[in-house]
């Protein structure tokens, strides 16, 4: 696993290869893999402060995803609990408006498959946004993200390993999202914080 990491952190392949423009600016690969965390978290892709400090989810977002699920900053980044593989390694940059493009399409091609059949203790995933939703749900992802995150009970209880949980991305832009479908806090938070519980190391 050590030297899996190293080669996706060791990448270019967006700057020297690219499928499309290359990358702005230097890559920097944010990744946690592990080979005894139960959750993987599946995210969409670096923004500009964690490009900026290497560490997953250190910005706004990262402190809503930790209250749903109900942990601390230890508990998250113990790599015992959690394994977080966005869908694109590398902060992508903006677009016109100033908003964070979509992950590179170089990433997921490269190295998820490998990546993800090297952790077969993982019992459940969490997508969190449309591209994650996409490459993991398949075809039980619906036609809008509302759509399929409304579905997450019948995607939940589907049979097989691991279970998936398909989530909003906890930006701070989508509070808006969060006010106009309050059964998301009401119905899903409460399964998706027992399911944490009961996979994550006791602090000691």
């Amino acid at each position: 696993m050590d030297e899996r990491v190293a080669a996706i952190r060791a990448c270019r392949i967006c700057r020297d290869a690219p499928l499309a423009q290359p990358l702005p600016h230097e890559p920097r690969p944010v990744v946690v893999a592990s080979s005894t965390a139960r959750v993987l978290i599946a995210g969409q892709a670096p923004g500009l402060r964690v490009h900026q400090s290497g560490i997953p989810f250190d910005d706004r977002s990262g402190d809503r995803l930790r209250d749903w699920l109900g942990v601390t900053r230890e508990t998250f980044y113990d790599p015992g609990n959690f394994a977080i593989v966005p869908m694109g390694f590398c902060f992508p940059g903006y677009d016109a408006k100033g908003s964070d493009l979509p992950p590179r399409r170089e990433c997921a091609p490269a190295w998820r498959a490998s990546l993800l059949a090297a952790m077969t203790q993982v019992e459940l995933v969490l997508t969190i946004g449309q591209y994650a939703q996409a490459w993991h749900l398949g075809g039980a992802r619906a036609a809008s993200l509302t759509q399929t995150v409304a579905g997450w009970r019948t995607i939940f209880e589907t049979p097989g390993q691991p279970r998936q949980l398909p989530l909003p991305h906890p930006s701070w832009r989508n509070s808006g999202w969060l006010r106009r479908n309050p059964w998301f806090e009401a119905e899903l938070l409460p399964v998706l914080r027992h399911e944490i519980a009961i996979r994550i190391r006791p602090q000691t």
